[in-house]
């Protein structure tokens, strides 16, 4: 999950330590693990992912699409995987959520296969071989999604394992290791005799089959128990004698784990599952600038996929404005994120053609170096890299107007609560002076960094005048949301609970107020689910006013050039726009939208 308002938390400390060791992140990069498979993802990789779009249910035609349209349109920029993502072996998978218990398409000795009413060509045990080829005539590369460990089904079949004598799935399977989100694996034992030989026994059918990319789920959080299954991927992959990238998944993986995961994989997410919401958005600025020191050439911290174009099954288009698409491949590329498109390509519109398709814009993701976070001027953020083997020393700049237009950080609100724990007995009182508001803006501060799973919930929320009179709020409802997951939810009153709304962190949900009222009220509590893990948190509250609403169209972003070791004149390059502006002495100030960015080229004259 996300956390939003940590932003401006982001201390000068990190700020500055990402600065200063940028010639040491550069030496690192020029400098990768004396390891082949680094090599294999020399550059971030690019490429298109089936989750976004399709969920569980990607079938091999729709793949097939998928693949024909990135070779006919986006090939030449260097997009090259076609990656199928999770239960390609669940024939009666739906939407993006999964069933307990439901029959897997599995071999006699444990390996998933796909599922031949989803993959025709897979019939008869063919695998994704045919698939791959398809992908690979092409000019593209094939990847697949792989969950952690041996399928719940083979142990309870006990079935043997391929390449043991007498070895079988429950001898290797560790039962108490289990994915929380996802009920089709058990972990593997990597004590156990026969545990690296299984995991051989799949990366050995893979390779079998062609296939160039492995996105291994349920194994980058939390990290330091599972490092003996990365480990033993390592080693699978290494002994097919096969090239095949390997992607770590979920996030957010520790920060104390770069040394290991740089050893062992060529990218790895930073963050939980990322969507097309600003809070999700606004928080991998942090997360990026504290793994920047730990890139290396051919490991690369991942933000995750890009949720543009079409979505959720065909049912939407992202919810990113113009601007926010372009923060978001701005960010991705001076921080050398992979880029992974999650849209149904073949319903792609002009303007996301034209984002995947600027060449310009991805040189910066693919081929800059020295890249590091400049400044965090109040949420006003720019990062820099150098334009290699350039002669003149260009540089490229990315400035990025995070701010909202009303400010929600703690020190602009209007009332933050102290930390509040879920499960507390006693609801909080919230009392607002909202005397010339236009709105109420709620939101909430985690002090975790892990997924929401106890919900704020509001009710009677309350619009007061100065006559005595009163407009309920819950009813008429939000005006505005973002919730990273869509875990905000408006509920009617019931027999055993009032009208509410809930909301699980991150979240921001905003209130219109009525002309002339003067107090705002709600009953808040913080509930706390059977099961759940215990969260502590802080409500944060802002009252959008004429005064603390910023109404400009955009924000200039000065950034100083002697700092960036360019003392004279020097030419700018929009590399959105594709145009030239003129030379710049001194400072260079370009004009940012909200939620929006520039990225320049820089060359001293």
């Amino acid at each position: 999950m996300f956390r939003p308002l940590r932003l401006a938390t982001l201390s000068l400390a990190v700020l500055t330590t990402a600065s200063v060791s940028s010639a040491n992140a550069s030496a690192t990069e020029s400098s990768p693990h004396d390891s082949t498979f680094l090599s294999w993802a020399a550059t971030p990789p690019m490429g298109w992912n089936s989750w976004d779009c399709f969920g569980t249910t990607v079938t091999e035609p729709q793949t097939k699409a998928q693949a024909d349209f990135m070779s006919e349109h986006l090939k030449d920029h260097g997009w090259t995987y076609i990656v199928v993502d999770i239960q390609w072996y669940e024939p009666d998978a739906k939407n993006h959520a999964y069933r307990a218990g439901a029959p897997l398409t599995m071999d006699a000795y444990g390996r998933l296969q796909p599922a031949p009413n989803r993959f025709p060509s897979a019939a008869d045990g063919a695998g994704f071989k045919a698939l791959a080829d398809y992908v690979h005539a092409r000019g593209l590369k094939f990847g697949l999604h792989l969950m952690r460990g041996i399928p719940r089904q083979a142990v309870h079949q006990n079935v043997p394992i391929l390449g043991t004598d007498g070895i079988h799935a429950q001898d290797i399977a560790n039962t108490d290791s289990i994915c929380p989100w996802n009920p089709d694996m058990y972990g593997v034992d990597m004590s156990k005799p026969g545990a690296q030989t299984y995991y051989n026994s799949v990366f050995n059918m893979f390779a079998e089959w062609g296939v160039d990319y492995v996105k291994v789920d349920d194994i980058s959080r939390p990290y330091h128990d599972h490092e003996s299954e990365i480990e033993a991927i390592r080693h699978a992959i290494d002994q097919t004698g096969r090239p095949m990238v390997l992607s770590l998944s979920p996030g957010a993986t520790a920060l104390s784990a770069a040394d290991h995961v740089a050893q062992n994989a060529n990218l790895w997410r930073i963050s939980d599952d990322f969507w097309d919401r600003w809070l999700a958005l606004h928080e991998q600025f942090e997360r990026l600038a504290n793994w920047n020191p730990h890139r290396v050439t051919g490991a690369w911290p991942d933000a995750d996929m890009l949720p543009v174009g079409v979505l959720d099954l065909g049912r939407r288009s992202t919810r990113f404005t113009a601007d926010e698409q372009r923060t978001m491949m701005t960010l991705w590329s001076i921080a050398r994120s992979p880029l992974m498109h999650g849209g149904d390509m073949t319903k792609t519109d002009d303007f996301t053609l034209a984002l995947l398709t600027n060449d310009e814009v991805l040189a910066v993701n693919q081929h800059s170096t020295n890249n590091r976070p400049l400044f965090d001027h109040d949420e006003l953020i720019a990062w820099v890299a150098d334009v290699p083997n350039d002669p003149a020393g260009a540089k490229y700049l990315a400035v990025f107007n995070a701010r909202d237009r009303v400010r929600l950080l703690p020190e602009y609100a209007d009332f933050i609560s102290e930390p509040i724990t879920a499960g507390q007995t006693e609801p909080l009182q919230l009392d607002l002076d909202v005397t010339g508001g236009t709105q109420v803006i709620l939101t909430n501060l985690p002090g975790w960094d892990g997924p929401g799973q106890n919900p704020l919930v509001f009710s009677a929320l309350t619009a007061h005048f100065a006559d005595g009179r009163t407009v309920d709020l819950t009813a008429q409802g939000w005006s505005a949301v973002d919730s990273p997951w869509d875990a905000a939810g408006q509920h009617d009153a019931t027999a055993d609970a009032p009208a509410r709304i809930t909301m699980l962190a991150p979240s921001k949900v905003a209130f219109d107020l009525p002309t002339d009222a003067t107090r705002f009220t709600a009953t808040v509590h913080f509930e706390h689910p059977k099961g759940a893990q215990e969260e502590t948190l802080r409500l944060v509250a802002v009252v959008a006013r004429a005064t603390n609403t910023d109404t400009r169209a955009s924000v200039p972003i000065p950034v100083d050039l002697n700092e960036l070791g360019l003392n004279g004149p020097v030419a700018i390059r929009d590399l959105w726009t594709h145009q030239d502006l003129g030379e710049q002495t001194g400072t260079f100030a370009p004009e940012v939208p909200f939620h929006g960015a520039g990225l320049y080229r820089l060359t001293p004259q």
